[in-house]
């Protein structure tokens, strides 16, 4: 029997399964339909589609806490704070969405934690760390009681400083362990060590509110299982199951990480270092930038309306999946999306009770994927998903062909505003990237969004609906740890003294993990003395000295001039401001390899249907399987497999490399 590693990626619609022999490195793919209700289920009968397997490791990409805080499902949640703070929550921050233009108009959202489940608790530190008032024992053990007679069981604590010393919010969690055993109880201190109060209260609150979900959800998932598993987190490594349900927030962008990574990996074998992924599921559209095989992170992340500053993937996700809705403003205008048709009903052509037109319809309808899904496994209702355009079209007074190239053209362009939003927002000319296509209808608007943002070429992998699912195969466990330490005169005996506290933290949260040769990144965040917010920058590994610390400034002068267009790298006027010490503790993995297809298959024929681009023409339909490399298919044309469909447009050809993945190109 084989003995494999497989991956398993739940998405909105599908869960997506790969498994790679440990020995021959075969890799073999499977899709089944998510079961929202319950993602469990999905996850067993994936596995279960792979047969009798010695199954030597699992790893889970999850959607459970991002879908929880997405679709704000938070409840009897408790914030515990420094008396006279109780009002950091409605404080915030002084930004706007959209900009001033927009603050006449705009009305806070409520809070994570509304004001009447805010308990406060007397206690100073100062912000090194020093103890300006003692911690009120009576008063912390009132409000544990308070929370107690609520019913409230989960439970953020913030106090002022902690990240300088986490003494008062242990002290508080002991008196909640014993006032209120029940409760399930985050620190701070433990969630994010890092000042900027708001931002690490809510975060703190995020952790606290996705714990008792994604606990239940572990403990349900490794019942069923029978073996240990580990799970993607957002910053682009993997945990063990037992430990990420003490830091559930480290998941709520699992598997779009997973999906960059998978990419970033097919892309650099193949010759290309730099390129956008672009994760294409049913509910959404996941964009990322990878630069020089890494795809760049970020702590300035948020989900849904709630920041949360823990070390993540730099990706911005769109409303624009194979599920999204075709609507009618009240202006009269066709909007497609944000909101989705998902797995359960589905679009139209499901034939599960769906009633409104998707983006999967107008592809249907326009001939541009099969009548079925997963070869065949799912047949799909075309009559409903012409009845469904044809009905959305009269009422907009056009052709229903022009309609569903409408909602296609509008998808399109909500997918390339999200590409420009991760480029030309952060200073990157999208000119210069090839863009990675992948997930299930990510191929599917590949030549248009060559067209609308001038990319140089789209490749798409082979089996591109399971590269989420393949990239958890590919990461390293990494743990995260932060130190906040603002000064204008960084003693290097100091940073080496924090920098070690850190890797002896992350030392044993890996030898947790199995592992006794660790391997360490350092990082930094700096600004000039009087900016708001820092610039990270790598540190080098080794001795931390002088010369250390000078090649740490040069690297911060070069990223702020390549950032901003500007440096005060020989300006003395302006001080450099150290502000965050950062540790990745990281397990190396052995990656499965990618090799190249063997050479010299004959060419088959294609099959024909009937599609429309510019006109209804019959059109050649090439199965992938059936393409070796060097293989060129010239549009009209559409390239169909298990999983996904590449439509080729008029004037574009798609080219087989010697890996196997399609080079779309006008």
């Amino acid at each position: 029997m084989r003995s494999v590693r497989i991956g398993v990626d739940t998405g909105g619609t599908f869960t997506d399964v790969v498994a790679v022999d440990e020995k021959s490195g075969e890799v073999v793919t499977t899709k089944t339909p998510s079961t929202p209700a319950n993602p469990a289920d999905g996850f067993i009968a994936g596995i279960g589609k792979l047969g009798a397997l010695d199954v030597s490791a699992v790893v889970h990409g999850t959607t459970v806490a991002t879908n929880q805080l997405l679709e704000d499902r938070i409840s009897d949640l408790g914030f515990i704070t420094t008396e006279g703070f109780e009002s950091i929550l409605e404080i915030a921050r002084q930004s706007v969405p959209d900009g001033y233009g927009n603050s006449y108009f705009w009305v806070k959202p409520p809070r994570i934690v509304p004001v009447h489940r805010v308990r406060t608790v007397g206690g100073r530190l100062d912000h090194l760390g020093a103890e300006v008032r003692p911690f009120d024992e009576e008063q912390a053990a009132e409000a544990a009681r308070w929370f107690r007679a609520k019913g409230v069981s989960a439970i953020g604590v913030c106090f002022l400083h902690s990240y300088a010393n986490p003494e008062h919010e242990r002290r508080m969690r002991e008196v909640l362990a014993r006032e209120h055993p029940a409760a399930t109880v985050s620190l701070s201190s433990d969630v994010l060590r890092e000042y900027r109060e708001y931002e690490r209260s809510v975060t703190t609150l995020v952790d606290a509110a996705v714990k008792p979900t994604m606990r239940r959800y572990i403990a349900n998932l490794s019942e069923r299982l029978g073996m240990p598993f580990s799970v993607m987190k957002s910053n682009g490594g993997i945990l063990s199951a037992r430990e990420v349900v003490n830091q559930p927030i480290s998941t709520v962008l699992s598997g779009p990480a997973a999906g960059a990574l998978g990419a970033a990996l097919i892309a650099s074998t193949a010759g290309h270092p730099s390129v956008i992924t672009l994760d294409g599921g049913g509910t959404s559209t996941d964009v990322a930038v990878v630069v020089d095989g890494e795809p760049s992170t970020t702590t300035e992340g948020s989900i849904g309306r709630y920041p949360c500053k823990i070390p993540m993937i730099d990706i911005v996700t769109v409303g624009a999946g194979g599920g999204s809705v075709a609507w009618i403003s009240p202006e009269g205008t066709l909007k497609v999306g944000p909101r989705s048709a998902g797995a359960d009903p589905g679009p139209l052509c499901y034939g599960r009770g769906g009633t409104e037109v998707t983006v999967t319809d107008a592809h249907v309808y326009l001939g541009r994927i099969p009548p079925h899904l997963l070869g065949g496994e799912i047949p799909l209702d075309v009559g409903a998903a012409a009845a469904g355009v044809q009905a959305l079209a009269g009422r907009l007074g056009l052709s229903p062909e022009r309609t569903a190239t409408g909602i296609l053209e509008i998808s399109a362009f909500n997918q390339s505003n999200a590409i420009r939003q991760i480029t030309v927002r952060r200073g990157l000319d999208v000119r210069d990237f090839p863009l990675v296509a992948f997930g299930g209808s990510g191929p599917l608007l590949a030549c248009r969004l060559i067209d609308i943002l001038g990319l140089p070429s789209v490749i798409v992998p082979p089996g591109p609906g399971n590269v989420s699912a393949f990239g958890l195969l590919t990461v390293d466990v990494k743990n995260d740890y932060v130190r906040t330490y603002v000064t204008r005169s960084l003693d290097p005996r100091t940073a080496a003294r924090v920098f070690g506290e850190l890797e002896s933290a992350a030392a044993q949260a890996l030898d947790r993990e199995g592992f006794d040769e660790p391997v360490y990144a350092r990082t930094c965040d700096l600004r000039y003395y009087g900016q708001a917010y820092e610039v990270r920058v790598p540190a080098p590994a080794g001795a931390i000295d002088e010369e250390w610390r000078a090649e740490v400034l040069d690297r911060f002068h070069t990223a702020h001039e390549k950032l901003y267009g500007y440096a005060y790298r020989d300006d003395p006027r302006h001080a450099v401001e150290w502000v965050n010490l950062r540790v990745s503790g990281i397990g190396p993995i052995t990656r499965p390899a990618i090799r190249p297809l063997p050479p010299g298959k004959a060419p088959v024929p294609p099959g024909h249907r009937r599609v429309h681009f510019e006109r209804p023409e019959e059109t050649p339909i090439h199965q992938r399987t059936d393409l070796a490399p060097g293989t060129v298919v010239t549009g009209p044309a559409v390239i169909e497999e298990y999983g996904s469909t590449i439509p080729v447009h008029p004037g574009f050809t798609a080219t087989v490399d010697d890996f196997g993945n399609l080079e779309v190109r006008r």
